[in-house]
């Protein structure tokens, strides 16, 4: 137990860590220590935590392992004119099935059909914000890539809208603390990669290192308390109709 509180306690100092050195535009840096963040919190989450998710620990393993990739891309000899970079392809795609993962963690629990039945405006509603979302986002960074990194960043915006989306969704239909705290943190996840994309091809304002590390921080600290928490059945919605009696 005292072991537990000290991770925990050495997985905040890292987190404050790391923001403070992405505001200070110290990637190198903020990448090291990001990546032994997520490993300590990996190895917190097998440790220490009862009811453990499969699939959620494949989430954390692919997502650290990204990161450790973009540690070690800082660290290799530079690239040649016209070198592909597949570290850059292999780290962006392991988030993409990070992501892929928690949605998935999400859907099998889901009865469709009472979903579809109940939040068939809301879903509709979703599907074309997140086609104008995806679209209007892909297209600020258009320059900024060739075709394939456009592709691969196209389809990496279209499975955090889509995270967004069914995280919602799940929070709409089961109406409880723990899909309310998945929701939470996906909100953050999507506001922490859209201002990173903004931070390294658009405006380049170190003010946003600050925001998109915070937002990063605190979207996985909801994710780990929302893994504490079984899945249980849906939460009926408050009514204030009188009680019969």
């Amino acid at each position: 137990m005292l072991l537990n509180k000290i991770l925990k306690v050495v997985l905040l100092l890292l987190g404050g860590t790391y923001i403070l050195l992405q505001g200070f535009a110290l990637e190198v840096e903020g990448d090291t220590v990001g990546a032994i963040g997520f490993i300590l919190l990996t190895v917190l989450y097998v440790g220490w935590t009862k009811n453990k998710s499969k699939l959620f620990l494949m989430f954390l393993v692919a997502f650290t392992t990204a990161q450790i990739l973009s540690f070690i891309g800082w660290h290799r000899p530079g690239l040649r004119d016209g070198q592909t970079d597949y570290l850059y392809y292999i780290a962006n795609i392991l988030s993409i099935i990070s992501y892929a993962l928690l949605i998935l963690k999400v859907f099998i629990h889901l009865n469709l059909k009472t979903v579809f039945s109940q939040l068939t405006v809301p879903i509709i509603i979703l599907v074309i914000l997140d086609i104008f979302c995806v679209t209007l986002i892909s297209s600020t960074t258009e320059n900024s890539f060739n075709l394939y990194e456009y592709i691969l960043e196209y389809v990496y915006n279209v499975v955090i809208m889509l995270l967004l989306s069914i995280a919602l969704i799940n929070y709409m239909y089961r109406n409880n603390y723990k899909s309310m705290l998945f929701l939470i943190g996906s909100i953050f996840i999507m506001f922490s990669e859209i201002i990173q994309l903004a931070y390294f091809y658009i405006l380049k304002d170190d003010n946003l290192g600050y925001v998109y590390s915070s937002f990063l921080v605190v979207a996985f600290i909801f994710y780990y308390l929302q893994s504490q928490h079984l899945v249980t059945e849906p939460t009926p919605a408050y009514s204030d109709d009188p009680i019969e009696a």
